[in-house]
């Protein structure tokens, strides 16, 4: 099982704790703050406060043992030094959360003391805005790599009833269909078929996750 941590529990470390908490994977939330952290210890698999500029409190609760840390620190100074620590002690892959008013030069530090990823979460929602505002099919979108998403698109009218393998979508969009799931007349989701085979049918009314770059997904979700 993975295992993730989180830093700092406001809006946006609180958001992300949650979700991986719900996904059944194991999660460690660490803030400075008792009262967020009392919050979580009915959530995820350990809510600790402490201070995460400190190497040997991080140690001691496992933190090196995590597959990915999600730092959400406001402060600037700490963010940083919490960052390259997470690096420092063998972390695999730390994401940062940044301001949106960070500078070219404290993003630049940020790389440069190790975050594997740098979030921008004003950035994400005007860039998942606008993939909805211009690809109606669209029905959520999240960004992975400045050149890869994945998205949730309602299935094109001209899939319905045809198996994936002979659709080629692969070859002519250039998206690969990570799960297919079948919603009920009440829009609740029935079934969900993970990595869907060249055999599976794609029906009306069904959810398909993709995965490729941006302008792909567009074209993919606009194939009427």
């Amino acid at each position: 099982m993975r295992k993730f941590a989180v830093i700092g529990l406001g809006r946006f470390g609180a958001t992300v704790a949650e979700a991986l908490a719900r996904r059944g994977v194991e999660v460690i939330a660490i803030d400075k703050n008792p009262e967020l952290v009392e919050k979580f210890k009915e959530i995820v698999t350990l809510a600790v406060r402490l201070d995460s500029t400190d190497e040997e409190a991080l140690l001691s609760q496992g933190v090196d043992k995590v597959d990915v840390a999600i730092v959400s620190i406001g402060e600037f100074e700490s963010c940083i030094l919490t960052t390259a620590l997470l690096k420092k002690i063998g972390v695999p892959k730390v994401i940062t959360r940044a301001s949106h008013t960070i500078s070219d030069i404290q993003e630049k530090i940020l790389t440069l003391v190790g975050a594997d990823r740098i979030i921008l979460p004003e950035v994400e929602i005007g860039k998942k805005l606008a993939q909805s505002l211009i690809a109606s099919n669209i029905l959520d979108y999240f960004p992975i790599t400045e050149k890869y998403s994945a998205a949730q698109v309602n299935a094109p009218k001209k899939f319905w009833g045809k198996k994936i393998g002979d659709l080629k979508i692969r070859q002519k969009y250039r998206v690969n269909i990570l799960e297919i799931r079948k919603i009920s007349e009440d829009n609740k989701v029935e079934k969900v078929n993970y990595l869907p085979q060249a055999t599976d049918m794609i029906e009306k009314g069904d959810v398909l996750l993709v995965v490729g770059e941006e302008e792909d997904i567009e074209r993919f979700s606009r194939s009427e």
